[in-house]
């Protein structure tokens, strides 16, 4: 019985080492997907940024286009 009983502590104790390590395997996995996370986040808000500012600067053109044929139209109608 004795030999039994150790085996079982043995497996008992390999099984522990197992999950501890697969629990942090599992938590720097997490760790990583944060981090990937995070970035992809922040990569996405650079991105909303940008577009922002070529909205705006398609708007600001479209402006200028309109006065510029504006004034074209008036110096053809001046000649």
């Amino acid at each position: 019985m004795r030999t039994s009983s150790m085996t079982e502590e043995t497996d008992t104790a390999l099984i522990a080492r197992q999950l501890a390590d697969l629990t942090q395997h599992v938590e720097e996995m997490a760790n990583q997907l944060r981090a990937v996370t995070d970035r992809a986040d922040s990569q996405q808000e650079r991105a909303d940024i940008q577009q922002e500012r070529i909205d705006l600067a398609a708007r600001e053109l479209t402006e200028v286009s309109a006065r510029l044929q504006a004034a074209a139209a008036a110096l053809r109608e001046s000649v």
